[in-house]
């Protein structure tokens, strides 16, 4: 965010942590001081294992949060001095832009989370965010994908044209060395993506990984014969979950042609062979998806999504299903109760003769004649 005297920064030190910073203004007491706390709470929260992920967050919110103090000419009165009408005002400000309201009660966390801190350490009193409430945002769920989309997804990946053996010969009789390498090297290079795809999709909805998780995997972190992996999640949290032998199987095959030897250990490398970021695989499966004719927005988040649900469709309890998706509290796993509750809710009203519901028809049960 930018504009007036000041604007949110997030530059990085030499080790690639986000480092809190205003830029746009001339540093005063005011700003070196919102600088150090800041600084300061951003180290408890790597002291207390928090991921890069939340850290980065943070980081962005409190600046644009300073910044704004900036503006407003209120951030001499930093941190004692605030009061809950100067967060009302940043929340207004934000809702004005055009901020989603999940991104203000973030940022609205962000700053009671700050002062909560300041609060502890006894560098002020009170928090004048604690009285102030957040906005109600509507939970926004992942696109939930049904088995047989997930089987069109990977029956395109399976399906699409196997390229030439590596080593073929060339069509040009003539064409030069250098030529024919390079035609080579494109062909091998088509054949591992596909297999590599086809491995991460399998490893997503197999064990029901985030994909921070899926990317951050090395080698040794999966047992191919037992069908398990190594998974660590937020606050760098390690869990054994299972992947199961579809999976491992996708993963073994995509190992015998990974095109090079990795320059680390991660397990899913790009084409340089470094490890394969987020963003990469949420591109793959966007076009994937388009591919497969699933018409709606497909994340990496999805297969989470999905493979919980499934699982509860199937019989699954709740403490189970918390514990392979590495929730911390089982209030997260229950919004997926809630929508296998309504969904069993929506095909009895369609069904039963006493549902009482407007288009519940006698003896017919979606999916086909009851049994």
């Amino acid at each position: 965010m930018s504009g007036g005297k000041g604007s949110a920064a997030t530059r990085r030190t030499a080790d690639g942590r986000p480092e809190f910073s205003i830029v746009g203004r001339p540093a005063g007491p005011a700003g070196r001081l919102a600088h150090i706390e800041v600084a300061r709470f951003l180290e408890h929260l790597r002291a207390k294992n928090a991921s890069g992920l939340t850290i980065s967050a943070y980081s962005n919110d409190l600046a644009q949060f300073a910044a704004f103090l900036s503006r407003r000419e209120a951030l001499d009165r930093f941190p004692a001095g605030l009061e809950r009408a100067d967060i009302r005002a940043f929340l207004g400000e934000l809702s004005a832009s055009g901020a989603a309201r999940s991104s203000q009660a973030r940022k609205l966390a962000a700053v009671r989370s700050l002062y909560r801190f300041l609060v502890r350490t006894g560098f002020t009193d009170a928090n004048p965010a604690a009285a102030v409430r957040a906005p109600r945002a509507g939970r926004s769920l992942p696109t939930l994908l049904s088995v047989d989309e997930i089987d069109r997804m990977v029956a395109t990946l399976r399906h699409s044209p196997r390229p030439a053996a590596i080593g073929s010969a060339v069509e040009a009789a003539g064409a030069s060395r250098l030529r024919q390498r390079r035609d080579t090297d494109v062909t091998a290079g088509r054949a591992w993506l596909r297999d590599r795809d086809q491995a991460i999709v399998e490893v997503l909805y197999g064990g029901g990984l985030r994909v921070s998780e899926l990317v951050a995997l090395d080698d040794g972190d999966v047992d191919l014969a037992a069908g398990l992996a190594r998974v660590r999640g937020k606050g760098k949290k390690e869990r054994l979950a299972p992947i199961g032998q579809t999976a491992a199987r996708a993963v073994a095959d995509y190992l015998v042609v990974r095109r090079r030897r990795p320059r680390e250990r991660a397990l899913f490398v790009n084409r340089s062979g470094g490890r394969l970021t987020s963003r990469s695989v949420g591109r793959m499966i966007e076009h994937l998806a388009r591919q497969a004719g699933v018409g709606r927005d497909v994340s990496p988040h999805s297969f989470r999504h999905s493979f919980a649900t499934h699982l509860l469709d199937r019989g699954a309890d709740l403490r189970s299903v918390q514990e392979l998706l590495g929730h911390a509290s089982i209030s997260t796993t229950q919004i997926y109760t809630h929508l296998t509750t309504e969904r069993l809710r929506q095909a009895y009203d369609l069904a039963h003769p006493r549902a009482g519901r407007a288009g519940a028809r006698p003896g017919v049960c979606p999916g086909g004649p009851r049994e």
